[in-house]
This record gives C-alpha cells, sequence and structure tokens, in this order.
C-alpha cells in the first residue's frame, strides 16, 4: 500500500481509511504499518440477538465520554454481488456525521469463522488511525463464530431470551470463547431463564452474565464497564 495512503490514515484522515480497507478489501496486501495498539472488543451471536442495536447504544456512551470509536460490522455477502446485505450502519445512522465514530461493513464474501478475510488488516489500519476503542461485529452464524478470539482482547457474546435451549448444544462452540455474557432483550419474557442457563458455563470461565435492552439502555453503564475492565487486563 502507498505509504502516503498510510500516513494519512495515521494522521487521522476517515476518508484516507476508508479507501485503505476498499483497497485491502480488493486483495491489495497491507505490508508493513507499524501498530498503534487500540483495544478490541469482538461481539458476536446469533442473528437477531439485538447485536448492532447494543452497538449503537454502547457508540453513544462512549462518545459521551469524549473517546473516539471505530466498528467494524462483518455482514453476509450477497450471492450477486458479493457486498454486505444487512448494512448494519444503518442501525448506526445517528452517528453518521461524527467525526469521532468510523463505522464500516464488510462483507465475508463467503469466508467462514464470522469474520471476512480481510477483518484483520481492516482492524490494524483502524487502530493506526488512533480510535480509543474499536468494536468488531461478526456475522452472526453461530458455532463457526471463532476467529473473532485471535482478534478481540474480549469478546462478548450477546444471545436473545429465546436462546435458553441452545445453550448446551452450543458450550463447545461460540459459549467457549465468550469472556463476557450479554442477554439481550431483558424486557422480554424468557431473559431470566436464559441468565440462568448461563451462569453455569459462566461460573466455570470466572465470566460475567449481564442483562440488557439495547432499545431502552437498561444494563449498559455495567457492559461498558464490564468492557473496559476486560479491555485492560
Amino acid at each position: 500500500m502507498e505509504p502516503s495512503l498510510v500516513e494519512a490514515v495515521r494522521s487521522g484522515d476517515r476518508k484516507a481509511l476508508a479507501r485503505a480497507i476498499t483497497l485491502i478489501e480488493s486483495g491489495q496486501p497491507l505490508g508493513e504499518i507499524g501498530d498503534r495498539r487500540t483495544a478490541i472488543v469482538g461481539i458476536t451471536g446469533p442473528p437477531g440477538a439485538g447485536k448492532s442495536t447494543l452497538i449503537a447504544g454502547l457508540i453513544e456512551m462512549i462518545r459521551d465520554k469524549g473517546e473516539t470509536v471505530a466498528v467494524l460490522a462483518v455482514d453476509p455477502s450477497s450471492p450477486l454481488t458479493g457486498g454486505a446485505i444487512l448494512g448494519d450502519r444503518i442501525r448506526m445512522q445517528a452517528h453518521v456525521d461524527d467525526e469521532g465514530v468510523f463505522v464500516r461493513s464488510m462483507a465475508t464474501r463467503g469466508h467462514l469463522g464470522g469474520l471476512a478475510e480481510a477483518s484483520s488488516d481492516a482492524i490494524r489500519l483502524m487502530s493506526l488511525a488512533g480510535f480509543d476503542r474499536l468494536i468488531v461485529e461478526t456475522v452472526g452464524v453461530g458455532q463457526s463464530e471463532v476467529e473473532i478470539m485471535d482478534l478481540a482482547d474480549a469478546v462478548v457474546l450477546v444471545v436473545g431470551p429465546s436462546w435458553g435451549d441452545q445453550i448446551q448444544a452450543d458450550k463447545a462452540g461460540i459459549v467457549e470463547i465468550a469472556d463476557l455474557f450479554v442477554v439481550n432483550k431483558g424486557d422480554r419474557s424468557g431473559a431470566l431463564d436464559v441468565k440462568r442457563a448461563l451462569r453455569e458455563v459462566a461460573d466455570a470461565k470466572g465470566a460475567k452474565v449481564l442483562v440488557t435492552t439495547a432499545t431502552t439502555g437498561d444494563g449498559f453503564d455495567e457492559l461498558l464497564t464490564t468492557i473496559e475492565q476486560l479491555g485492560a487486563s
């Protein structure tokens, strides 16, 4: 990648960052760019758990603290164009004009593991750009969501109130890599049952189980505090 583009990213140029990520998605090697360490949190879990709404809430809280944040939202690919089809950026439109927020959707393009093939380099570029926090949202396909553990300092598993019956079945997969468990949509029936079902797994790992409601912000203060503690450990 051109040194001038890398330097523009390093200086905080958001347009340069977007262009650089597009280039690595098209296959251009990133090369040696140096590293600028930023805490990375991975948000993973099944579709419909409310991950994107939860992330939008976290962005707002992070910005209220005066910190900057970049989000890499990995989406399924369109079978026609190969592009991302869920459009997680739509859920975060409230922050589109905020210079302290950078949100990028990236299609998996058939890559397994819950992330896109270019995810690692995209994260390196976002870190180089000097954001205070990085959030990576995986595609949400279930058991294959294990690559995030190699990229993130902490992995947050977000599930919904109907997920209780799947906990034992998924015990050998995604549940094992989580550092924090979040039962979202806590205002709905079944949320506390899922929390109890997760407790055994969480206790064995020394992890917390939190209940949040992304639409109201309930539980978000404790969620952000716990994420900060995990990133510092």
